[in-house]
């Protein structure tokens, strides 16, 4: 059989071998942030990077933004006009910045990844992925980049893997301080509105005992009088109105009842926001 008739395994893919990328430590921050005030119901956050191919083939990622998404095991649904009203913002800020790829949050690439990187490759020719651990599993930040690699038989595309490429994540001592501090601070979610009360209310319980405490140390003679530290608790004491114990209680239901409106109010707003995306991608997509 001649050469030129044989069906050949092979991969089709911009070389790799000097494809690197550079990521600026702002965009890890970024990640993170929208990784704590992720809905509800996400699992994890996906969205565009921003930046710049360097004249030495280096993609310079500089800036991103998280974009809107449902996903499940059979299907991802992205906010396309969502994106595109992103870009159009951030050009207007910086024009020199253009998508480059895209990111998740999680370790490695999923399922759902290939279906969203054939996305952004209908945006930019061979985007990079990149994929940021916001768990901080043992202490450390893991980063990676990857590009994606068509696997053909002959002429017929079979499949795509995604390809680690080195990644350059540099900081000067600032940033490097900042990010040790967010790997051992880090927190899965940032609380609700009755949450963050819940947890505000506890606190001032214990700082009242503390008080209290040190009051009666004082007055049986356990600790020495700070004139400082009583006229401090004077005039707080002095700022707080005088209420009746039925009044105060008035005062307290009625806040809590205007918060749960507002979360009523709010919960109701999302829903009619994802119904809304969801119909305006299936509608782009038919």
């Amino acid at each position: 059989m001649a050469n030129g008739d044989r069906t050949v395994l092979q991969f089709n893919a911009p070389s790799t071998a000097s494809l690197s990328a550079k990521v600026h430590p702002l965009v890890i921050f970024n990640i993170c942030d929208c990784y704590v005030r992720r809905p509800d119901q996400a699992e994890r956050v996906i969205g565009t990077l921003l930046g710049s191919v360097l004249p030495d083939g280096t993609v310079d990622i500089r800036n991103s933004y998280a974009v809107p998404h449902t996903e499940s095991a059979e299907q991802v649904a992205l906010d396309i006009e969502y994106h595109h009203n992103m870009l159009v913002s951030h050009q207007k800020v910086n024009p020199k910045e253009v998508i480059v790829g895209w990111y998740s949050t999680g370790l490695g690439v999923t399922g759902g990844s290939a279906l969203i990187h054939d996305f952004y490759s209908r945006e930019v020719p061979n985007p990079v992925h990149l994929t940021v651990d916001t768990g901080f599993r043992n202490g450390e930040g893991t980063v990676k980049a990857y590009v994606s690699v068509n696997l053909a038989l002959g002429d017929r595309q079979l499949a795509a893997q995604f390809q680690e490429i080195p990644l350059d994540l540099r900081m000067v001592e600032a940033e490097r301080v900042g990010f040790d501090i967010l790997k051992t601070t880090a927190v899965d979610k940032l609380p609700n509105d009755l949450e963050g009360m819940e947890v505000t209310m506890q606190r001032l319980l214990a700082l009242i005992d503390d008080v209290y405490k040190y009051v009666d140390d004082v007055v049986e003679g356990r600790v020495p009088a700070d004139n400082n530290i009583g006229r401090f608790i004077r005039d707080t004491v002095a700022s707080l109105p005088k209420l009746s114990p039925p009044a105060f209680d008035k005062l307290m239901n009625d806040n809590l009842q205007d918060q749960l409106l507002l979360l009523y109010l709010s919960s109701l707003t999302r829903t009619q926001l994802g119904l809304a995306e969801t119909l305006n991608t299936a509608a782009q997509i038919l």
